[in-house]
C-alpha cells in the first residue's frame, strides 16, 4: 500500500517573482540584503563540507555568498518558475537547479552537507515537516530564518494593514519562539550551535523611512548594547547533527 505524497506548499513560488524582487530595492532593500548576507556567511563560519542545497532560494539572494565560497550549489523550488530568476542573473554559474515537493524532498538521507533556507519556514504551514526534511537530507549543518516572537515582530498583527498599504506586497506570517524550533530539531538529532538577530527596528519602519542613514547606525547602537540580541528579527540559526553515541565513545 503505497503512502499518498502531502499537499505542496508554494510560497517560493511568490518569493521568486519580480514583484517580491522589488522588496528589496532602493536604500531600505540594499541595507536588508547586506545584513541578511552578514548573517548567513557569520553562520557559514566553520560548516564542514562543500555541498549545500538552498531550498526555495528563488530570489537568489545567497547565491554570491555561496559562489564565493566555492561552495557546490544546488537550488530546489516547488515549480520551475522558480529558478527564472537566478538563471538570469548567474546564466554562467555551475548551479543545479532541481523542482520538487519541498515537503518531501526528492532527496536520499543526508545527501547535502549543508541545508540552507531564508524566508521559507514563516509562510510553511507544515513547517515541522520542513525541518524533519532538511533534518533527513542535512549531513551536517542547517541554516534557516524565523521571525521571533521575543521581539517588536509581536505588534505586527496590530500594524498588517498599515504594512500592507506601505509594502503593497506582504504577506501574513508565523513568527517562532526559538525554543520550538530547538525541540523540533533535537527530535532528529540535531542541536542549535548559534543565532544571530538582524534588526531592533521593525523592517516595517525602515521600509516607511527609506532605509535612513540614521537608523542604520541607530540599529549599529541597538546591536552593540544587546538589545538586537534579546528582542532582534528575524533570527538566523544554526543547527548541527548530533555526534553518534558511539563515535562519542571511540574518542
Amino acid at each position: 500500500m503505497s503512502v499518498a505524497s502531502l499537499p505542496p506548499e508554494t510560497p517560493d513560488i511568490e518569493t521568486s517573482s519580480d514583484d517580491y524582487a522589488r522588496r528589496f530595492s532602493g536604500a531600505a532593500g540594499a541595507y536588508f540584503l547586506k545584513v541578511q548576507e552578514q548573517a548567513i556567511k557569520r553562520a557559514l563560519t566553520g560548516c564542514h563540507g562543500s555541498t549545500v542545497l538552498e531550498v526555495g532560494g528563488g530570489h537568489g539572494q545567497l547565491v554570491p555568498i555561496f559562489l564565493r565560497q566555492g561552495r557546490e550549489l544546488t537550488i530546489l523550488g516547488s515549480d520551475d518558475s522558480t529558478h527564472r530568476r537566478v538563471r538570469e542573473c548567474y546564466p554562467e554559474a555551475d548551479i543545479q537547479y532541481e523542482t520538487g515537493n519541498i515537503l518531501e524532498l526528492p532527496y536520499r538521507d543526508r545527501s547535502f552537507d549543508i541545508v540552507v533556507a531564508v524566508r521559507l519556514i514563516s509562510h510553511i504551514d507544515q513547517w515541522q515537516t520542513l525541518l524533519r526534511e532538511f533534518c533527513r537530507v542535512a549531513r551536517h549543518s542547517i541554516i534557516i530564518d524565523y521571525p521571533r516572537w521575543i521581539s517588536l515582530n509581536a505588534f505586527t498583527p496590530l500594524f498588517f494593514k498599515m504594512k500592507k498599504s506601505l509594502e503593497g506586497n506582504t504577506r501574513s506570517y508565523t513568527s517562532f519562539f526559538r525554543s520550538d524550533l530547538e525541540k523540533a530539531f533535537q527530535q532528529h538529532d540535531f542541536n542549535v550551535v548559534s543565532s544571530w538577530n538582524q534588526f531592533f527596528v521593525p523592517m516595517l519602519v525602515h521600509r516607511s523611512l527609506k532605509g535612513a542613514q540614521w537608523l542604520q547606525t541607530a540599529e549599529c547602537a541597538f546591536r552593540w548594547t544587546g538589545l538586537t540580541r534579546l528582542l532582534g528579527s528575524p533570527g538566523v540559526l544554526r543547527a548541527e547533527r548530533m555526534p553518534h553515541p558511539d563515535k562519542q565513545a571511540e574518542r
